[in-house]
């Protein structure tokens, strides 16, 4: 039976096995770090907001549509599991957490950006401009996940882990109302935690056995790191370390490293990301 949010997926036997003896999505996940030289992105960002100053892109914007071509590229990333089904999502989605205030105090507010087939950087950018700006001036303005987070918060610990079992029982069969998955990061192709914003590295996060997000990517801060070509000539590059954690039960490990490779395509050539993210994108070495 199909879901909201997804199509299932007739899967076959050795997969049936798989979700049997891994039932459990945080007990699945495959860690991958990921250094990747965006000394091209960073000219680009770099010549375009000096053309735009009113209408700047950030490494943000850039790391989203990136994300998001890569699924639309590379469909399987685009599936979930959840009651032991496999299911492929019905849209592409980017979840994340914005903080109200740039204070160790400031309350973060959960964002999910969906991702149109003919969205493009300029696009998302708009869209994520819009939904933060909107999160800090509403301030006390909660959205139906956050406002739900924070009644059942309230509640006594006895009644909370009653309530929280009873929400992953409804969340298996499909019967959550949409307002609370809609805002959901939980329930988000993928999860993006952008920790180079503060001068961070990218790190190892967990998944989590609630919801349907099978993804969930760190960014690190960027940095310049010098390099040496095969001829022996010597450039400073500029350099941001990625850290992937995905349910490896979604599809095999050949999979992933390639899908690596079209994240790493699209940031070596930025022009890419003026595209649709339905474009077909062609790695332009040999397979």
């Amino acid at each position: 039976m199909n879901r909201r949010d997804g199509k299932k997926l007739k899967v076959d036997a050795m997969h049936k096995l798989q979700i049997r003896f891994m039932p459990k999505r945080c007990d699945s996940d495959v860690f991958v770090n990921q250094k990747i030289d965006i000394t091209n992105l960073v000219s680009y960002i770099e010549k375009y907001n000096k053309k735009n100053p009113e209408d700047k892109i950030t490494y943000f914007h850039a790391f989203c549509t990136a994300i998001a071509k890569t699924v639309y590229n590379r469909p399987y990333l685009n599936r979930f599991i959840i009651n032991k089904n496999f299911y492929e999502r019905n849209n592409v989605s980017v979840a994340f957490a914005a903080k109200i205030s740039f204070e160790d105090s400031s309350r973060e507010v959960l964002s999910v950006i969906n991702v149109d087939d003919k969205d493009n950087i300029l696009t998302l950018r708009d869209k994520i401009k819009g939904r933060v700006n909107d999160i800090r001036k509403a301030k006390d303005d909660l959205g139906s996940t956050d406002k739900t987070m924070e009644l059942l918060g309230k509640l006594p610990k006895h009644l909370l882990s009653f309530a929280a079992h009873i929400i992953k029982f409804l969340d298996n069969h499909d019967w959550l109302p949409k307002s609370i998955t809609s805002d959901s990061l939980y329930h988000s192709t993928v999860l993006l935690s952008n920790v180079g914003s503060i001068g961070g590295d990218a790190l190892y996060h967990h998944l989590t056995d609630f919801g349907t997000n099978s993804i969930l990517m760190t960014m690190g801060r960027i940095y310049k790191e010098e390099v040496v070509d095969e001829n022996g000539k010597k450039s400073l590059r500029s350099f941001c370390d990625f850290g992937v954690t995905l349910d490896e039960r979604i599809a095999d490990g050949f999979y992933f490293i390639k899908s690596l490779r079209y994240f790493e395509e699209i940031l070596n050539d930025p022009k890419l990301m003026l595209d649709p993210c339905d474009k077909k994108i062609v790695l332009k070495d040999k397979e």
